[in-house]
């Protein structure tokens, strides 16, 4: 008797769905919440992953600028950046960032664990994130999800 061999589907781009979620940030550690939207993005959440298709989902993220970080992270924490000139190093901490931009601070910690490729960027342009509880997509119908 011969064996059947199952063959796995493969996502493809013209078939992939994608929803929109919501999250409250209020409150919620930094690398927790952003592990869990990255992981949304990339759409490893679903049982139709596929590593080379974009088939994650939209995420509009409120609250940023009441993100927790959790022990001396506020005033520990340091951001680099470089001018591209020399001597042009500039450095800012966690609490003089969500000072001057909020939205920062979520949107450089998902940026660094999506994949740095064109793939990458294109799951980056799918996540909204704004600093009170008000967003324009309501047109979307987002579901809320927990954390």
């Amino acid at each position: 008797m011969k064996a059947k061999l199952y063959k796995t589907k493969s996502e493809r781009k013209e078939d992939v769905v994608h929803a929109w979620w919501v999250i409250d940030a209020e409150d919620v550690p930094l690398g927790r919440l952003c592990t869990r939207i990255a992981h949304v993005l990339r759409g490893k959440h679903k049982p139709s992953y596929t590593p080379h298709v974009d088939c994650g989902d939209c995420v509009i993220v409120l609250n940023t600028d009441k993100v927790r970080l959790t022990g001396n992270k506020m005033t520990d924490k340091i951001y680099l950046s470089h001018t591209g000139y020399p001597g042009g190093q500039r450095s800012i901490t966690a609490a003089e960032l969500i000072k001057k931009k909020p939205r920062a601070l979520v949107e450089n910690a998902v940026k660094g664990m999506l994949p740095k490729t064109k793939l990458g960027n294109a799951m980056y342009k799918k996540l909204f994130v704004y600093e009170g509880v008000e967003h324009s997509h309501e047109a979307q119908k987002p579901q809320k999800l927990e954390l």
